[in-house]
């Protein structure tokens, strides 16, 4: 009998897919990983071939990944992208985790170049909205499940972070607007918090960031939030880690 649920559970887990962008380091990295360690299906991608097929070339499950180097902010990859992950089978599970951070040491608003600022919002804003448009209708068939990556910078108005900030600000403000219109889909706006990530090292150039979080100890918080089923609505992985409510009030 416990061998029978066992694998029940086991051809359960099997039958789930999962879609995670900015694949190559850092928090996609960690949780795509982890996902095919539990025997998810996972499509994948990042914008430097090598880089991504060089970190996930030992990963575990052989089968269940399927890479679609790209860039998220071409539509045309967005779309190859989406098609990918809808051939794996029933998508629960869509990770809007790419992101840029603009120039490095970050300007003012005052002296923000605007056509980096639209490139700023073509990876973090546009894209996500995208991928998500492209794919609520496989998601709303199993009542999956979208994360867009946020970040504390969306709520605290930091000097230098108008630009990544003021992006990841209209991220929370779409996935809040998106969970009204998709009820029967799960939208969540994720803060993970400081990471030891290639992107907090361009948001710090010449510091040590060593001792911020390892990506790998957000990612059984991210995963429990999924499991655990919780309302739509915008969560901070200290709150979860520490057992408090963050869910926010859409606004």
């Amino acid at each position: 009998m416990l061998a029978d649920m066992a694998a029940a559970q086991d051809n359960s887990s099997r039958s789930r897919s999962a879609l995670v962008t900015g694949a190559s380091r850092g928090l996609g990295l960690a949780l795509t990983r982890r996902l095919l360690a539990l025997g998810w299906d996972v499509t994948v991608d990042a914008r430097d071939r090598a880089r991504l097929e060089e970190s996930l070339s030992d990963a575990p499950g052989p089968g269940r990944l399927t890479v679609v180097p790209g860039d998220v902010a071409d539509a045309e990859h967005r779309h190859a992208l989406a098609a990918a992950a809808r051939s794996r089978g029933q998508l629960h599970l869509l990770v809007n985790n790419a992101s840029v951070l603009g120039p490095s040491p970050q300007p003012g608003l005052a002296e923000y170049p605007l056509e980096t600022l639209r490139s700023v919002y073509e990876v973090n804003v546009f894209a996500p909205l995208s991928l998500s448009q492209l794919l609520l209708p496989a998601l709303a068939r199993v009542g999956g499940t979208i994360v867009n990556v946020s970040s504390d910078a969306a709520v605290e108005a930091y000097p230098g972070w108008g630009g990544y900030g003021s992006a990841k600000a209209a991220l929370d403000h779409l996935s809040a607007v998106l969970a009204v219109e998709h009820p029967d889909v799960r939208v969540l706006a994720l803060d993970p918090g400081d990471m030891a990530t290639d992107l907090q090292q361009q948001a710090f150039p010449g510091e040590d960031v060593s001792d911020r979080a390892d990506p790998e100890s957000v990612v059984p918080v991210l995963l429990q939030l999924v499991e655990d089923r919780r309302p739509s609505g915008r969560y901070r992985v200290a709150d979860l880690a520490a057992g408090t409510t963050s869910r926010a009030v859409p606004v």
